[in-house]
């Protein structure tokens, strides 16, 4: 079974005055949707306005850069706008069917990147956008009879209201046009910053890991993801790990560069190649990935399509060989007590994230 695993950039599907929207076709990366996964990018320069919408597929966004992002949202179990403030490291949770819009408030550009799941997108591997105004919005697909009867409006009056907003997915706002104010309790309770969290793995000079789950913050249940932050010192490794539920990886390079390694169920390397901020990878369920930093260092952000990810380690002394009987270890090897007993000593000794050797 051949699968295209090479690590890709995004695209862009439309580019404005106001910002740009960037994805990654299917086309591109099929392995997209074969598993059911997708990614969106966007960039919002500053008063940079993304119309209200809503998509067909349940994602995380994660806010690369920027300190004033502003998100409106209304949930589908929620009968009321919330307005969230959003800085970088946040994560946002978008469940399938929320309405929402975004704003760049600041001086310099926003970039949020969207992880998400397609299972019931209508296109598997792609986001479909559903805008309520503007040139693609849905307000202008209906009938003038019809629409002038729902909202009793005459025909200037139905003019004005689905012709006026000419601009299309993202627009600049005038700093004449204000804005609502972020409810900052609210805030607190829909986002949640991973950038600043304590991580679960930590070595020295080598990196950390940090996985999110509902357990720490519950509203990313509402997505049904867990999201995984890696971050690797410069020229150190992430030894190899599998995902022990059978659910796929999306990979998102958000910062340094380095190599990455994926080994498939024959033992056959399938992958060992260069990524940088921006790649894209897809990660098929049970394949063992390793992770390599160049010498700037190397920061992914991930999504599992479960709220309960579990996965094993090869390498480190809390890997699965340290759980192996000596005798097993022996025969599965081939080697003799010596070696065995010398191979346990390096286990016991080694973290999964390895500093670079001096």
């Amino acid at each position: 079974m051949e699968l295209e695993l090479t690590p890709k950039k995004s695209e862009a599907l439309f580019e404005g005055e106001g910002g740009g929207y960037y994805t990654w076709s299917t086309s591109e990366v099929p392995l997209l949707a074969k598993k059911n996964v997708t990614a969106g990018r966007f960039l919002l320069h500053p008063r940079g306005f993304a119309l209200p919408h809503y998509s067909d597929v349940s994602k995380v966004g994660y806010v690369i850069q920027g300190n004033d992002g502003l998100v409106g949202m209304v949930l589908p179990d929620r009968r009321e706008e919330v307005t969230l403030k959003l800085k970088q490291g946040d994560v946002i949770p978008v469940p399938i069917g929320s309405l929402s819009w975004w704003f760049n408030d600041g001086d310099s550009d926003l970039i949020i990147i969207f992880l998400g799941e397609t299972s019931k997108a209508l296109i598997p591997g792609e986001i479909s956008y559903f805008f309520l105004t503007g040139a693609l919005g849905i307000l202008g697909g209906f009938s003038t009879d019809l629409t002038s009867k729902v909202y009793g409006l005459d025909k200037d009056e139905l003019e004005k209201l689905t012709k006026s907003q000419t601009g299309a997915l993202i627009i600049k706002l005038g700093k004449d046009k204000p804005m609502p104010k972020p409810q900052m309790d609210i805030t607190k309770e829909l986002v949640y910053n991973i950038d600043a969290a304590e991580p679960q793995n930590v070595v020295k000079n080598a990196g950390l890991v940090k996985t999110l789950t509902e357990k720490e913050f519950s509203f990313i249940e509402d997505v049904g993801l867990s999201l995984i932050r890696v971050k690797l010192e410069p020229c150190a490794i992430k030894a190899p790990s599998y995902s022990v539920s059978p659910t796929s990886q999306l990979i998102y390079f958000a910062r340094g560069s380095g190599k990455i390694e994926v080994v498939d169920f024959n033992g056959k390397s399938v992958l060992n190649t260069h990524v940088e901020a921006g790649h894209l990878l897809v990660v098929p369920q049970f394949f063992v990935v390793a992770e390599i930093a160049g010498e700037e260092g190397m920061e992914s952000y991930s999504i599992v399509t479960t709220t309960k990810p579990l996965f094993e380690e090869l390498g480190g002394k809390e890997s699965i060989w340290s759980i192996l009987s000596p005798t097993l270890q022996q025969a599965a090897l081939n080697v003799d007590s010596d070696f065995q007993k010398f191979f346990t000593t390096k286990i016991k000794e080694s973290t999964k994230l390895i500093p670079p050797s001096t």
